[in-house]
């Protein structure tokens, strides 16, 4: 028996053919060299062109196959079945970045109707998006500042609404749930107001839509136990995906250049002890909630199998949901599936040049996190040497 939960690379590296393997350990070493992560995120960002020919062969076979299901929702298929295959689902999340006008609004409603549309078969239970691929960031901002809008603002953003309806809507008659993406702490607050609006609507047999809570936040509990006495007496289910978050530099940035109070916590200690504590309170009250846990934190899995069995919570019930990035923490996705819990893998596609961003945002949070790249790069290591081994004998 392993020592460890998620030791176990026989079972978390089972579909990866010897290829797959050396490419995916190559891939991590690279990223664990900061300095190739910083000069390549500078030569891609600011030369764009580069992305071309060879380069573009390159990129596309190496870091975007390791991260990313294809450019196309059909070229994710051979990869949603692969995963299906180990019991885990799939989270087709478009991941094209920085497009603002209402074309790009419209099309990104338009682009996720069509991926709710896709589960036929139960095999796309959540879709994604963030509120700012929808609507424009001012507007957010402004509405969560109470400022007065002008006629030509409220109607965009009465469309914002619109576009939030029309998703939230199909999901729910395609039996499909809805992520809402957090955004930066400075325009959640216009999010957080939608989405109780969307859960009186759309939640009252089963979590249709999760707000996402970032738990880096030093709010964010307070948020939860609000959530949970504003609708404690009610049929409304609070749909919670629950993560670290993902905006620490920026907001950090402009608490200091505004000369306010960070909103965020100052250590990734306090940030841990936040998810687990709202972790913790969800479960202790997990009959108004249903939880999305999105981490690669093995700690933090592991608690959560802890307050399930705790709780006489079944492996496989639909409020809990685990989930990890397509290419990363295979050792926690594919064990957790092989004990029977929900899991669901962030499968991000596009054109390669569009979602290198999204790339470099992977590589930048890998070698940031402490001791995950080294961690991925001992897995995909020991189970080179074990399939070596096991050819010998």
């Amino acid at each position: 028996m392993e020592n460890n939960l998620f030791d176990n690379t026989e079972i978390a590296f089972k579909s990866k053919s010897k290829m797959d393997l050396y490419r995916g350990y190559y891939i991590f070493k690279i990223i664990s060299k900061p300095i190739v992560v910083s000069i390549s995120k500078f030569f891609l960002t600011k030369f764009p062109f580069l992305l071309g020919g060879l380069t573009k062969w390159f990129v596309k076979s190496s870091i975007f196959k390791q991260f990313c299901g294809g450019e196309t929702e059909k070229d994710c298929i051979k990869t949603v079945d692969n995963l299906s295959s180990s019991n885990i689902y799939s989270i087709l999340d478009y991941s094209v970045e920085g497009l603002v006008d209402n074309y790009a609004f419209d099309n990104t409603v338009s682009r996720t109707l069509n991926l709710i549309d896709l589960n036929t078969d139960n095999n796309f239970p959540f879709i994604v998006f963030k509120p700012t691929a929808i609507g424009e960031f001012s507007l957010y901002e402004k509405v969560s500042k109470a400022e007065s809008l002008s006629i030509d603002e409220e109607l965009e953003w009465n469309k914002i609404i619109d576009r939030f309806e029309f998703i939230c809507e199909r999901a729910s008659l395609k039996n499909v749930s809805v992520l809402i993406d957090a955004e930066e702490s400075w325009i959640q607050p216009s999010v957080d107001q939608i989405f109780e609006n969307l859960i009186i609507k759309y939640n009252s047999k089963r979590a249709t839509v999760y707000n996402t809570v970032q738990a880096y936040r030093i709010d964010r509990l307070f948020y939860i136990k609000e959530l949970k006495n504003k609708y404690f007496n009610t049929s409304v289910n609070i749909g919670i995906k629950l993560v670290r978050g993902a905006y620490m530099e920026k907001e950090r940035d402009r608490a200091l250049d505004l000369k306010y109070t960070s909103p965020i916590h100052n250590s990734k200690n306090e940030t841990d002890k936040s998810f687990n504590d709202c972790m913790n309170y969800i479960f202790n009250n997990i009959n108004l909630f249903s939880i999305f846990i999105g981490s690669h934190n093995e700690q933090s899995n592991t608690l959560a199998i802890k307050y399930m069995s705790n709780h006489k919570i079944p492996v496989n019930d639909g409020k809990v949901w685990f989930s990890q990035l397509y290419g990363m923490s295979d050792h926690i996705s594919y064990n957790l599936s092989h004990l029977g819990y929900n899991v669901a893998k962030y499968l991000p596609f596009g054109p390669v040049k569009d979602v290198i961003p999204y790339l470099l945002r992977r590589a930048d949070e890998n070698k940031s996190v402490g001791g995950q790249t080294s961690r991925e790069l001992s897995l995909f290591s020991k189970e080179i040497n074990r399939r070596k081994n096991y050819s010998k004998v």
